[in-house]
C-alpha cells in the first residue's frame, strides 16, 4: 500500500502527517519525494547512508563535425541549444535529456554524456521504524523529477509506504504521485489553503487516485474547506486542531505521535480505513 501525501501549496502541515502517520505504522517505510528541501529527517534524526545516484543524459556537442544548421535548436521544445552561424550554446539545466537532438542532428555532432543530478540516501541502521528513504537535487539543477524517479525506485515492494510529496501540484508532484494507492490532501482553513486545495484536488483526480483531505489546524467544523468538502462530496480523514502541545512539540522538532499516544492510534485507524477501502473496491 502506498500512500502519497500531497497539498497545493507548502506549509499546510504534510510532512507533519506523512511523519506522525509513517510512525503509526508496524514496519513502514517513509520516502521523502521533496528533493528539493527534504525535512522528514528533522523529525526523526536518523543515520542516512548514500545508496545511488540520480543521473540524466545532457547532449554533448562536437564542434568539429557541427555545421551550425540549426536542426537541433528547431527541434528542442525546451529552447535547450540555440545555434549561432559559428556556434552551438547548450543550456543544461533547461534539457529534460529526450535525446531528441541526437537524433536531429544530420551530421552526428551530437552525443550523450551523463551528469549526476541528485543523490539518494536511506537509514544506514536496517532496523530502524520507519525505515527512511531521501533525494536530494544537488545545488545548481532546475529539475526535480529525475531524482523522485530514482528515489522512487528504491521503494520496498510488499511495505507499507508513505511518500512525502513536494508542495503544489507541478511536475515533480505529478511524478511523485504516480502508481501510488491513495493521495491525502493536506490543507488549511483558510482562503488559500481552500485556493490551492481546489488545484490539488483537479490534479489527483485527473490522475484518478483515490484521495481524501486532512484539515490540519482546524479550530472548528463547518469552515470553508469542510464547505467545499461537502459540495464536492470529499472525505474529511481527520481534523489535527490548532493545538500549543503539538505546536510546541513541533518547534522541538519532537514528531506528537510520540508524546501523545492517543493520536497515533487515530493515525493507526486512518491507514486501516484506507487499506480496507481500497481492498473494497
Amino acid at each position: 500500500m502506498k500512500i502519497a501525501i500531497a497539498s497545493g501549496k507548502g506549509g499546510t502541515g504534510k510532512t507533519t502527517v506523512a511523519v506522525n502517520l509513517a510512525l503509526s505504522i508496524p514496519d513502514a517505510q517513509l520516502i521523502d519525494c521533496d528533493v528539493e528541501e527534504p525535512n522528514c529527517n528533522l523529525f526523526l534524526n536518523k543515520e542516512l547512508e548514500r545508496i545511488a545516484e540520480s543521473k540524466i543524459t545532457v547532449p554533448n556537442i562536437d564542434e568539429e563535425l557541427c555545421t551550425h544548421c540549426g536542426k537541433c535548436s528547431e527541434m528542442c521544445r525546451f529552447n535547450a541549444i540555440a545555434t549561432l552561424p559559428e556556434k552551438v550554446i547548450l543550456f543544461p539545466t533547461l534539457c529534460h535529456s529526450c535525446g531528441g537532438c541526437i537524433l536531429a542532428c544530420p551530421e552526428y555532432a551530437i552525443s550523450g554524456k551523463e551528469k549526476i543530478t541528485g543523490i539518494i540516501s536511506r537509514s544506514s541502521n536496517k532496523k530502524d521504524h520507519p525505515m527512511l528513504y531521501e533525494g536530494v537535487l544537488n545545488i545548481g539543477e532546475s529539475m526535480a523529477s529525475p531524482v523522485i524517479t530514482e528515489l522512487k525506485r528504491s521503494i520496498e515492494p510488499g511495505i507499507p509506504t508513505i511518500i512525502d510529496s513536494p508542495p503544489g501540484t507541478g511536475c515533480p508532484v505529478m511524478t511523485t504521485l504516480e502508481d501510488t494507492d491513495h493521495c491525502i490532501l493536506v490543507t488549511e482553513p483558510t482562503p488559500f489553503g481552500l485556493h490551492d486545495l481546489k488545484l490539488a484536488v483537479k490534479m489527483v483526480k485527473i490522475m484518478n487516485i483515490p484521495f481524501g483531505v486532512i484539515i490540519n489546524r482546524s479550530e472548528q467544523e463547518n469552515c470553508i474547506i469542510d464547505e467545499y468538502c461537502d459540495q464536492e462530496n470529499i472525505e474529511v480523514l481527520m481534523r489535527i486542531p490548532l493545538n500549543k502541545r503539538i505546536a510546541e512539540l513541533y518547534s522541538d522538532g519532537i514528531p506528537f505521535v510520540e508524546e501523545m499516544p492517543e493520536w497515533k492510534e487515530r493515525f493507526t485507524n486512518l491507514f486501516e480505513r484506507i487499506v480496507n477501502k481500497k481492498e473494497l473496491a
